[in-house]
């Protein structure tokens, strides 16, 4: 633990943090975000074009 005093004479007691770090081999979380994104997107594109060529309709029973 560590301990700061004031300027007033009193302690302050403060938790050891564990030390921060980072990982240099991973995808950042919007990279991994942008790529899920784009995946499911491609995957609606193909969804409407199936749907529209089985039924005729873009969204069946509303359009």
């Amino acid at each position: 633990m560590s301990t700061v005093i004031e300027d007033g004479g009193r302690t302050n007691i403060y938790a050891k943090e564990p030390p921060m770090y980072i990982d240099e081999n991973s995808i950042p979380h919007n990279e991994k975000a942008e790529r899920l994104n784009g995946r499911l997107a491609m995957l609606g594109v193909i969804a409407a074009i199936g749907s529209y060529a089985v039924t005729g309709q873009l969204i069946p029973g509303v359009w």
